[in-house]
């Protein structure tokens, strides 16, 4: 038998290894853009602090492209099948700069160390240190998110939903970090110059922090078959977003991460609802009226 003959059927496979190999090297790609991203969104939000809100606002648009990057990193992940321990803790890193120091700076730096130091001197002192706690309040929950994420293998949400449907176990910390960027977007990057106001985007940073650390259920969109034969459906959806937000991205943006985030408080709202109706409590006989 001739060299040829014996090396024909080793050849294929040896081919499909290094293109397999090959493979796992573009999840890896989108993730690494996502840490450029994160990296420059930080150093945007630096240089806001110059007085320039268009600084603040290409933060919050980096932060944005990182969220697309990190989505479209999951979903080749899953497609190819290259899913691995090494992408995993890559995809993770990447999300604590990205989706949590990045965010935490801009919206410490955007709500209350650009707030004027013309008037209530003592008030803005206070409101800075209290934003730069709830700043890292914001921080170290969505990386306790990700440690979570990251160990637990069957996590059950404490309101359960339908057999079959997938969810989010707490807020994942894109979004989170979606709702900064996209109420930063929505500003133009024009900080916050009323005291106020100030105390509102703290009391939306803890909000955020707690949803993420909480066990409430978020929806996940992993279900969406997009190998189906005629997904008509996610096609327009997709298309619409889109085009939404390439001519409003302000609003459309604004409008999705508030949805989203509101949309794990009102499904929790309804399953306490829900579950009271369908227990009713026992009749209580102590106020019966006394015979006579």
């Amino acid at each position: 038998m001739s060299d040829e003959q014996l090396h024909l059927p080793v050849e294929p496979p040896i081919r499909r290894r290094r293109l397999r190999k090959r493979m796992y090297l573009l999840p890896s790609m989108f993730t690494m853009g996502n840490i450029l991203l994160g990296y420059w969104a930080i150093s945007q939000a630096l240089q806001g602090a110059l007085g320039e809100a268009m600084h603040f606002d290409n933060a919050a648009k980096a932060i944005g492209w990182a969220i697309l990057l990190d989505m479209v990193d999951g979903l080749l992940a899953r497609l190819t099948q290259t899913s691995s321990d090494f992408g995993r803790e890559l995809d993770s890193l990447a999300d604590v700069i990205s989706f949590g120091v990045a965010p935490a700076l801009l919206a410490w730096m955007w709500g209350f160390r650009s707030l004027p130091a013309d008037s209530y001197a003592d008030l803005r002192f206070n409101l800075v240190r209290l934003g730069f706690v709830a700043s890292f309040v914001f921080l170290i929950a969505g990386a306790a998110r990700l440690a979570r994420f990251n160990i637990q293998v069957n996590p059950q949400p404490s309101n359960p939903g339908r057999p079959g449907k997938k969810y989010f176990v707490g807020m994942p910390i894109p979004a989170g970090a979606g709702v900064i960027a996209a109420i930063v977007h929505f500003a133009r990057g024009v900080p916050i110059a009323v005291w106020w106001l100030s105390l509102i985007w703290v009391s939306l940073m803890i909000a955020a922090a707690f949803l993420m650390v909480s066990t409430w259920r978020f929806y996940s969109f992993k279900e969406l078959n997009v190998r189906s034969k005629h997904p008509f459906t996610i096609i327009v959806l997709v298309g619409v977003t889109i085009a939404a937000i390439g001519l409003f991205s302000r609003y459309t943006l604004f409008i999705i991460a508030l949805t989203y985030m509101l949309s794990g408080v009102l499904v929790r709202l309804f399953y306490i609802v829900r579950r009271r109706g369908a227990h009713p409590s026992p009749p209580s006989y102590s106020q019966a009226p006394e015979a006579r």
